[in-house]
């Protein structure tokens, strides 16, 4: 395929890999989008040339073993790819078993058109929630990549607490909007600690409030906001500073969930995975990052020229990565007619627009895939 020479080279600019590598890694990417899965060796069945499947396969079972993937040049990929000068970054964990073996990721992403971007990502040994070390690591590979300036605040929801992990993020000047639990001790009024679901308990259902001054929040002077949901749950988030806007930003926090169901049903299947080492299940993430980022921008692309439809209940019919995956895996299934080439050629172009960050200018007439 001609095109595979033209992503190729898209990425050799890029991230330097060598011409071997990039012949694997190329059709890689685009056997995970035609296909949908990150099954190797129904990807293998889609490499080109006149090898035997089980011989691709092999190549890319060495691609997870031996090569040694650059994971902040990932990050820096993604991040060209978003036209954003601060990041709301949003932290999160996915999560499966396969067999007996538990497979958990620690992710910190960007909240961006509804969903989030994966920048930076570790293996936990273990089945439940990150540490404060772990996450501090992973705030600190941001920072030394990008910067602390970038950082607009952190979301993160209740698994995301603590007096250690709150005195990091204050000592360091990140802004946070981190929820925290119902029983969490606050101090009232009167400065005695009490759980803080009582400050709330006339709150009725629908409605916010922002109690008046800072509390003290395991040690910690802080801004504590409650919201009571429509079936009665407590919504309680705490913030450094602007305490007025801390609902608003939380709200974005769920866009990693959303990323987690693309990468996982909704898209890539993740779970069906059979790796198992921690190094090559990091591997295995950044690949699907740099696909799952081409798709979504594929997505804003088409929306600009055929917004997608609205449905009765205000909703799009589909999310802006499904509308450019579907584009793309309608290329790449069809791809001996010529008109989806001259799509799928679109598309690589619109890749290499997005890095390059040239105006857009007049949009492109997409070739329908």
């Amino acid at each position: 395929m001609d095109n595979h020479h033209e992503l190729g080279k898209i990425l050799w600019e890029f991230f330097h890999w060598n011409r071997a590598r990039i012949g694997c890694i190329v059709p890689l990417l685009i056997g995970i989008i035609q296909l949908g899965t990150v099954n190797l060796m129904k990807i293998a069945l889609t490499f080109p040339g006149d090898a035997q499947p089980n011989s691709h396969y092999k190549r890319l079972q060495r691609l997870f073993r031996e090569f040694p993937l650059e994971l902040n040049l990932i990050a820096q990929f993604i991040a060209h790819l978003l036209p954003l000068d601060q990041f709301k970054l949003t932290l999160d964990r996915t999560n499966w078993k396969l067999g007996k073996i538990n497979i958990n990721f620690l992710v910190l992403g960007v909240a961006y058109r509804g969903i989030a971007f994966p920048l930076f990502w570790i293996i936990l040994p273990k089945q439940g929630n990150s540490n404060t070390q772990e996450r501090i690591a992973l705030i600190q590979r941001f920072i030394a990549v990008f910067g602390l300036k970038r950082i607009a605040c952190l979301l993160a929801d209740r698994e995301f607490i603590g007096r250690d992990w709150f005195s990091y993020l204050i000592e360091n000047k990140i802004f946070f909007r981190i929820r925290i639990k119902c029983n969490t001790l606050v101090s009232n009024s009167q400065g005695i600690a009490v759980p803080i679901k009582d400050l709330f308990r006339n709150l009725s259902p629908g409605t916010f409030q922002i109690l008046p001054g800072k509390r003290q929040v395991w040690g910690h002077q802080l801004y504590i906001i409650g919201l009571k949901m429509a079936d009665g749950e407590l919504v309680i988030i705490a913030t450094q500073e602007q305490p007025e806007t801390a609902l608003t930003d939380y709200k974005e926090r769920w866009q990693i969930e959303t990323l987690f169901a693309c990468l996982k049903t909704r898209g890539f299947c993740l779970e069906s995975t059979h790796l198992t080492h921690p190094e090559r299940l990091e591997k295995l993430l950044a690949f699907l990052a740099i696909a799952f980022s081409w798709a979504h921008l594929i997505g804003e692309w088409l929306h600009e020229i055929k917004p997608l439809v609205l449905k009765n209940h205000g909703r799009q019919a589909k999310s802006l990565f499904r509308y450019g995956l579907d584009y793309l895996k309608s290329c790449l299934c069809h791809y001996q007619e010529p008109h989806r080439q001259q799509a799928f050629q679109q598309a690589i172009a619109q890749l290499l627009k997005r890095l390059k960050r040239v105006p857009q200018g007049t949009l492109a007439t997409p070739v329908p895939a």
